[in-house]
């Protein structure tokens, strides 16, 4: 990202960049950024954007090679194009002929590095991903934001924020602004302002659920789901969560016993670290066999509702039910 930075500060631009991964948030700033400095706000002469696997290659190519019109660049944005995915053959022999009047920017979901086009930018462009943030980072980010606002927050509502909001900074951006503007006549950001304001993400109440059906209190883990249903979220991405955090309990069990860190359990796991503790609290309740079992049942559950057997709500409550039954290894 600093090479980016670099690059605007010193108006020395690449003929072609590659911004990439999965932190959506960062990945639209630094677009954003390269789109401002090579073009004029309302400038369609010269800058041009295009979406979409219906891309044709050979118009970016004549595009590219047309001389901007009273302006130092011409910039083409390209967005979730695939031609990184494989592909896009005579575009990527063209990356290293293009003119140095223009600049390409393609914004993707996702890579193949084997691909001929990301060798062909990695060899005449910039290449930039933009991974998911770590917490540390995340803190500092928002603390930043707070003190250009002149605002501060105590430890037990950032803590809370985190569990509330989760790590996406696209989200993180926009409950905070929310929490400033709540918070207006005030320096500092308390709990109870982040319980009134934040709404709990879903994966948090499948959490909840989950925790639920691990103590075998079936009717709050039934209540919590019927909630969810209510929030109009599908029964079977329900069931996608619910098994989602049974194999990282049956993952995080067997790190445990291999004796890793936190923050290194968080990585191997895919989940923020402080979500670590409270999902080992969980996993320490079960055995490796029953936690097993009952990814076996929701697959069967799932399996059931593909093929027309089962309604598909239904198929989750017995999920439920089966998880929560009170069992000897309990």
């Amino acid at each position: 990202m600093r090479t980016i930075d670099e690059d605007i500060k010193n108006n020395s631009f690449q003929t072609s960049y590659l911004l990439y991964g999965g932190e959506d948030y960062l990945k639209k700033q630094y677009k954003d950024k390269l789109k401002r400095a090579l073009a004029a706000a309302g400038d369609t002469m010269n800058a041009a954007a295009f979406q979409g696997k219906a891309t044709n290659p050979k118009e970016l190519i004549d595009l590219a090679e047309t001389m901007p019109f009273f302006a130092e660049h011409r910039l083409i944005v390209v967005e979730d194009s695939g031609f990184f995915k494989g592909g896009a053959e005579e575009l990527a022999e063209y990356m290293a002929q293009v003119p140095a009047t223009t600049t390409f920017v393609f914004a993707e979901s996702e890579v193949d590095k084997r691909s001929r086009m990301y060798k062909a930018l990695k060899a005449n462009g910039r290449i930039v991903e933009f991974a998911a943030q770590s917490q540390e980072l995340l803190t500092r980010w928002l603390l930043g934001r707070l003190k250009r606002e002149g605002k501060n927050i105590t430890r037990a509502a950032m803590e809370e924020f985190f569990e509330r909001v989760g790590t996406d900074m696209g989200a993180l951006d926009r409950e905070m602004e929310k929490l400033i503007c709540y918070c207006l006549e005030r320096d500092v950001i308390e709990l109870s302002d982040v319980e009134a304001v934040c709404p709990q993400a879903v994966t948090n109440k499948v959490f909840d659920m989950v925790g639920a059906i691990i103590e075998c209190r079936r009717r709050d883990a039934l209540t919590l789901y019927y909630d969810l249903l209510a929030l109009r979220e599908p029964p079977m991405r329900i069931l996608f969560l619910i098994l989602r955090q049974y194999n990282i309990l049956l993952q995080l069990k067997d790190l445990k016993r291999r004796g890793m860190k936190n923050s290194d359990m968080a990585k191997q796991a895919g989940i923020p670290v402080f979500a670590v503790g409270r999902s080992l609290s969980q996993a320490s309740r079960l055995s490796a066999g029953s936690i097993k079992g009952i990814l076996r049942y929701g697959v069967q559950m799932e399996e059931a509702v593909k093929t027309g057997q089962m309604n598909e709500r239904i198929a989750v409550e017995l999920v439920i039910m089966e998880a929560s039954r009170e069992r000897e290894y309990r």
